[in-house]
């Protein structure tokens, strides 16, 4: 089974940094996704960042440019470095990965993993 937990989480002041840290139980090699969701008070969960396994990024909008996705495969542990903070970046943050398995001649299998979460507040 695998598993993802997530470090890294904390109380900060608005425009700091805080590194996010999530370390797989197994190789992340394995995934064809992996990254980090959001989820604020009242909102819904959201994406911030991932990366493949050919090791390209995808970004929220909102995030784009002061939030930096990583990994380390010898580690097996994905990065989120997060600069210039800002109070709206106050949520629970997800690791989470994608395996996507296709036997031939049938549909791709997809299969979810999450973390526990860590809590980011970022103070005004």
């Amino acid at each position: 089974q695998v598993q993802l937990v997530e470090s890294g989480g904390g109380l900060v002041q608005a425009v700091g940094s805080l590194r996010l840290s999530c370390a797989a139980s197994g190789s992340i090699l394995h995934f064809s996704v992996i990254g980090w969701y959001r989820q604020a008070p009242g909102k819904e969960r959201e994406l911030v960042a991932s990366t493949s396994r050919s090791e390209t990024t995808d970004y929220a909008d909102s995030v784009q440019g002061r939030f930096t996705i990583s990994r380390d495969n010898a580690k097996n542990t994905v990065y989120l470095q997060m600069n210039s903070l800002k109070p709206e970046d106050t949520a629970v943050y997800y690791c989470t990965a994608k395996v996507i398995t296709q036997a031939p001649g049938l549909l791709p299998r997809v299969d979810d993993y999450w973390g526990q979460g860590t809590q980011v507040t970022v103070s005004s």
